[in-house]
């Protein structure tokens, strides 16, 4: 299985951090060439691989951690988004009516036709999601929902690789809708910086 951040702002950087904790490969893109990242990402880690946009979209989960704004031109990048899973973490807070009336990551499902797509690691801001996960008694917990059972699975167990503690929330228009925003106002749990107690 590969990994890709697109997006290396603030919450690619703590996605980046995550990874490189546990000394796992991610490669790291945004839309600046990889040689003006390759610094900031050998200082996060030693297998955090600054690449192009096209060679990090070639990974098989694929984590979006872009402006809301940017996805329907990298929607464009691939012809087809079939075998990919993508996580979204990204909060919108563009109107309803901007999304065709669809939770964000139901509209973003739709701009990457084909592809699986998770809503995860959003609610914890950049510093939060950036400190070690492991806390003393426990983990801190990380929000899925995804209208995909086997994506969202696959997701959870990524998330448990990385010491997190996932909790899934069901479907976008379910349980989802709680770590949604929709247009000016934040789902629930969003900015929830919660823990699980170890068994």
């Amino acid at each position: 299985m590969s990994y890709a951040i697109i997006g290396f702002g603030k919450i690619g950087q703590a996605l980046a951090h995550a990874f490189a904790r546990r000394n796992f490969e991610v490669a790291v893109a945004s839309r600046r060439p990889p040689e003006a990242l390759a610094l900031q990402a050998r200082a996060i880690g030693p297998k955090v691989v600054a690449k192009s946009r096209q060679e990090a979209l070639k990974a098989d989960t694929i984590f979006l951690a872009i402006r809301s704004d940017s996805h329907p031109d990298l929607a464009k990048a691939l012809p087809s988004w079939e075998h990919k899973t993508l996580v979204d973490a990204t909060n919108s807070q563009a109107p309803l009516e901007d999304m065709d009336g669809l939770l964000s990551s139901a509209f973003v499902a739709k701009l990457y036709a084909g592809a699986k797509v998770v809503k995860g690691f959003n609610h914890l801001g950049a510093a939060a999601l950036a400190m070690d996960p492991v806390v003393a008694g426990g983990h801190r917990v990380v929000f899925l929902s995804s209208d995909d059972e086997d994506a969202a699975a696959s997701v959870a167990a990524l998330a448990r690789q990385l010491g997190f503690a996932p909790v899934n929330l069901g479907r976008f228009d379910e349980g989802g809708a709680l770590v949604h925003a929709r247009g000016s106002v934040w789902g629930a749990l969003i900015f929830q910086n919660m823990f699980k107690k170890e068994q």
